[in-house]
């Protein structure tokens, strides 16, 4: 059963960046697609980006423009670089691999916090 570690949050002032990672404990090259999701205290998880293994990404409206997922097969790491950020992407951000549309069940990690002061 694969599992993902996420690693890079911290406070950060808005207008500021940061640059997430979430190690998996598979091979990743054998998920087509993989994504970042978050959190937000009182919400629902909501799926931020995603990329495919040929390196197509896809993004929430949210976000485009600001962030970038990339992803390094060989060292089974998805990434992403979050720039510009505002309070409301505040939330516990977790990524996982997606299959059929939906992430994996048992897969989840245990996120890493993001939070941005204005």
């Amino acid at each position: 059963q694969v599992q993902m570690v996420e690693s890079g949050g911290g406070l950060v002032q808005a207008g500021g960046s940061l640059r997430l990672s979430c190690a998996a404990s598979a091979r990743i090259f054998i998920f087509d697609t993989m994504g970042w999701y978050r959190q937000a205290p009182g919400k629902q998880r909501d799926l931020v980006a995603t990329i495919t293994s040929g390196g197509s990404t896809n993004y929430a409206d949210s976000v485009k423009g600001r962030f970038t997922i990339s992803r390094d097969d060989a060292k089974n790491t998805v990434y992403l670089q979050m720039n510009s950020l505002k309070p409301e992407d505040t939330a516990v951000y977790y990524c996982n691999a997606i299959r059929f549309g939906l992430p994996l069940p048992g897969a989840w990690g245990q996120g890493t916090q993001v939070t941005v002061s204005s």
